[in-house]
């Protein structure tokens, strides 16, 4: 099946990489009551990724740390391979740690569950990926995106392609995208947007720069703008909610909270 054809959770190929056969045995039982029927369980990285290319997955669930290496490099080895680079990734972990976690969650994954996770924690992380696998143009929600133009800020590549991947999906044609705050604010002056979708944490301008230069300095000073960060300082935050974003998500986000902010948008 292609990356491009509609999934259902019983149609997923999810292959799991836990170094406990114990562990592996539970998780896996775990997806399969909640519909994930074809589940393969490897115990190494290497075993993974060579797994990986004898037969793409739709989904790799990983643990954080495994014998010959962890979760982050895995990710990140996943995401430099063109043939692995759009595998849908979640992270299993009990590692709460922000600088051991921010690398996973600039990586574009779609969703990072703690160990040990609820049955609704595992169940929204699959959803996020059916929602991130699955085009619906928006029209569940009654949106009507054609001809909106949408700016992607992000100093991450990888989270750019993730954010551009599920605005293609909610219907959004006209995707541009920019390096930081600067580069954005560039871009803005020239060029018209109907919805701008930041990151905080950039260099030269950072998000919160950026939404001061669009509310005070720009001729499209009422643009929507929502912020998706990994950004924990609520401080920061709240400072950024009193310039007027429509919304603040976490990254990694999931697909259905955007379709909320734009569904509340469009009304």
């Amino acid at each position: 099946m292609s990356l491009d054809a509609k999934r259902s959770l019983a149609e997923l190929r999810l292959l799991l990489v836990e170094p406990s056969a114990l562990q592996g045995k539970v998780i896996a039982g775990q997806l399969q009551k909640l519909g994930v029927a074809n589940v393969e369980v490897v115990q190494l990285g290497q075993q993974a990724l060579a797994r990986m290319r004898e037969q793409l997955p739709d989904l790799v669930m990983s643990a954080m740390y495994l014998e010959d290496m962890n979760g982050t490099d895995l990710i990140l080895t996943m995401r430099q391979d063109s043939q692995l680079s759009g595998v849908p990734f979640v992270l299993i972990s009990s590692e709460t740690r922000p600088n051991l976690l921010e690398p996973v969650r600039q990586s574009g994954v779609c969703g990072i569950l703690p160990k040990p996770f609820s049955e609704a924690q595992l169940s929204a992380s699959l959803q996020a990926t059916l929602d991130w696998l699955n085009p619906d143009q928006g029209e569940e929600e009654g949106i009507d995106l054609t001809g909106r133009r949408v700016l992607i800020v992000d100093d991450s590549g990888m989270a750019r392609k993730f954010m551009r991947r599920v605005l293609e999906n909610l219907g959004f044609e006209a995707i541009v995208e920019a390096t930081n705050g600067a580069e954005a604010a560039g871009i803005m002056d020239e060029e018209m947007v109907d919805l701008v979708v930041t990151d905080y944490n950039m260099p030269e301008m950072d998000g919160q720069a950026l939404i001061e230069y669009i509310r005070t300095r720009s001729w499209q000073n009422s643009v929507p703008v929502i912020m998706v960060t990994s950004e924990t300082n609520e401080g920061r935050l709240a400072a950024v909610q009193g310039m007027g974003v429509v919304g603040v998500c976490d990254k990694p986000f999931e697909p259905a909270t955007v379709k909320g902010l734009l569904r509340s948008l469009m009304n």
